[in-house]
């Protein structure tokens, strides 16, 4: 598979939350078209509905998709295992205000970067199955 990585940073630069970067760059791998997958993950923006309280609408985009590819819920757990563990040990949390630096005044990643992150960490998963 040739990797989409900077297409879904292309995407999130130009007005897709971090979960619809994601989303929208696979989804035709999942049959679904971009303007569904769009409206699904508009929710998961900023840590979900604004939050910043929750994980990272990223991470979030790449399991989402990952489960709509390989439909079978056992490895969509242990991919999605895989891709949190290696979010988190590239940027320490997987909570948006800690990425964004809003509780120590550090931003551990930018969300263009966490989108990259995500969308490499979901391909390494797609290559897999």
């Amino acid at each position: 598979m040739e990797s989409r990585v900077e297409q879904a940073a292309e995407r999130k630069m130009c007005g897709y939350n971090c979960a619809q970067a994601v989303a929208c760059t696979y989804c035709d791998l999942a049959g679904i078209d971009e303007e569904t997958v769009r409206n699904l993950t508009q929710g998961f923006a900023a840590g979900i509905g604004g939050s910043m309280e929750a994980t990272c609408g990223a991470v979030i985009g790449a399991v989402n998709i990952l489960g709509l590819i390989n439909k079978n819920p056992q490895r969509t757990m242990q991919g999605s295992r895989k891709i949190i563990n290696r979010f988190k040990g590239q940027n320490g949390t997987l909570i948006c205000k800690e990425l964004k630096g809003i509780t120590d005044g550090v931003v551990k990643r930018e969300c263009v970067d966490c989108v990259r992150d995500a969308a490499a960490f979901l391909e390494a998963e797609l290559a897999d199955m």
